[in-house]
């Protein structure tokens, strides 16, 4: 079983939208497929990654959070309001 994923979207002009399809076709995979290897290559995020792993480590999240409690987000990733 595959690992499950998310539909996003993005915008990009006709010109790439229509270079990305040719590229794809030419290439015998999908559209998303390039894009998902681009992304997964771009090595600025592991590095972004790695510094929320390390700031997650350090306690400073839960000391900011008991410092300014009115400061908490009232929205989750997906920018639902949270209960």
């Amino acid at each position: 079983m595959g690992e499950k994923s998310e539909k996003i979207t993005i915008r990009v002009s006709s010109e790439t939208a229509a270079r990305l399809r040719m590229r794809a076709e030419a290439e015998g995979t999908t559209v998303t497929a390039l894009l998902t290897d681009a992304v997964e290559r771009d090595p600025r995020l592991e590095l972004a990654a790695a510094r929320f792993r390390e700031l997650m480590k350090s306690g400073l999240v839960e000391e900011f959070a008991a410092a300014f409690p009115d400061e908490e987000p009232d929205a989750d990733r997906t920018g639902a309001k949270a209960a």
